[in-house]
């Protein structure tokens, strides 16, 4: 029997979001209910250039070294965490197995039916599933999502996370983070009616993310090359600062005077022709020709003008995404940092909901 292991553990308590980029590590706690959210806990380390690249921990130990200055940073007292691999670095398939079957059955068949979608011999993946519900198309039947990773992956993760002192209590994917906060967000700070097709770009370091749901249900996903090292890069370029140091003036708002004019203008223009065409390529490549609203997450989705010049070129009302929407703030936390980093908590502040939901 294959190794059926933590791609989709039951929900948890006490376990900390931990979102790791190519720019930093978000961290995420939170308390109360499903029902009424504490934001307990929130943090943000930077890491150097190198250390993660297309979603690849490149440098364990750095990594390590910043997850635990993060988690004192943080005031967080619990060493149980969920992370989550890149969408790239997982396989996951519907399948339809018979209802009613006994768990270790059940496994047996999801095992067997597995076989035909991943590429790799399964003693070399680590596989999970979860049951989704009925199936409709098949009398009888379930429907089971199943995920499947390679076990060296897996494995260097949980080396890294011991050597920074931390437990993972959950493996999941970054993109069914996303959903899950953003399922939050759609009923607590839009409020949209049934049927509205909401569209979130998630403005990474290196790649944006493009979410498109229907109610809270996802159903187009896609990424693109683009994200805020572009910017860094530029600013670095311009004003002769190494990458860090332009982060930091780029997230502090102490550059100078001709930074709006000569940088931030023209980049704005190009991320706005970008999710453009990407909007673009989503109305040509499904039946939808309209969307609903635009949601913006990430670093860069604070820019000054950027939720404004995407409105105005895609004509749909786009706002900020503020995953704390409606929750409590504990002891410990900001309220100005709180609004101010909002945005880039998105996909942390999914896995951290992972307490209250499978």
């Amino acid at each position: 029997m294959i190794d059926l292991a933590s791609l989709f553990r039951k929900q948890t308590n006490d376990v900390l979001g931990i979102d790791i980029s190519a720019s930093g590590i978000k961290l995420v706690g939170l308390g109360g209910t499903s029902d009424k959210p504490v934001l307990e806990h929130c943090a943000i380390e930077l890491l150097r250039e190198g250390c993660v690249v297309d979603g690849m921990i490149e440098k364990p130990d750095d990594v390590a070294d910043a997850l635990r200055r993060l988690v004192k940073q943080a005031g967080a007292k619990t060493k149980n965490v969920a992370l989550a691999l890149p969408s790239s670095a997982v396989i996951t398939k519907k399948l339809t197995i018979p209802e009613g079957l006994p768990e270790r059955e059940m496994e047996d068949q999801v095992e067997v039916e597995a076989k035909q979608y991943i590429p790799f011999p399964l003693e070399d993946v680590r596989l999970d599933f979860v049951e989704i519900g009925p199936s409709s198309d098949v009398p009888g039947s379930v429907e089971v999502l199943i995920a499947a990773a390679r076990r060296e992956r897996l494995d260097g993760i949980n080396d890294m996370l011991e050597t920074a002192g931390l437990t993972p209590m959950v493996v999941d994917v970054s993109s069914y983070a996303l959903q899950l906060a953003m399922g939050r967000v759609i009923d607590v700070q839009a409020k949209v009616a049934p049927g509205t097709l909401s569209v979130l770009f998630k403005l990474g370091a290196s790649t944006t993310t493009m979410q498109v749901l229907r109610g809270r249900d996802l159903v187009y996903e896609r990424e693109q090359a683009v994200g805020g090292t572009q910017l860094t890069q530029k600013i670095a370029s311009y004003y002769g600062l190494s990458l860090l140091e332009a982060e930091n003036k780029k997230c502090q708002g102490s550059l100078a005077h001709d930074y709006e004019a000569s940088i931030l203008t023209p980049y704005i223009n190009g991320m706005v022709q970008e999710l453009g065409r990407a909007l673009q390529f989503f109305f040509n490549s499904t039946q939808y020709n309209k969307v609903n609203q635009v949601f913006l997450a990430g670093g860069s989705a604070l820019l000054p003008g950027l939720a404004m010049a995407v409105a105005s070129h895609v004509q749909v009302p786009c706002s900020v995404v503020n995953p704390f929407e409606g929750m409590a703030l504990g002891s410990s936390v900001q309220r100005s940092r709180v609004l101010q980093e909002a945005p880039s908590y998105l996909g942390a502040c999914g896995l951290a909901l992972r307490r209250f939901f499978n």
